[in-house]
């Protein structure tokens, strides 16, 4: 069976959570063939990892401020 090409990372923290609802609620629906829900889980890992990364990312950025100033900081 041949597999499509992997995902590209979302462009964004908000394109990714609206994904990654669309795949839930795919997946909720119980009409997907498993091989099709096995990627959508897959994919779902994805997302999620990359969500907590952004997040974790802002949190860090959010510690680094200093007297109501951020500090420079350079993104992952």
């Amino acid at each position: 069976m041949a597999r499509s090409p992997a995902p590209k990372e979302p462009a964004s923290y908000e394109q990714a959570l609206a994904e990654l609802d669309r795949l839930v609620q795919q997946m909720e629906g119980g009409q997907l063939p498993l091989d099709q829900l096995l990627d959508g889980y897959r994919r779902g890992a994805e997302l999620l990892a990359f969500c907590r990364g952004r997040l974790q990312a802002v949190e860090e950025q959010v510690k680094l401020l200093e007297d109501g100033q951020l500090k420079t900081w350079a993104a992952p």
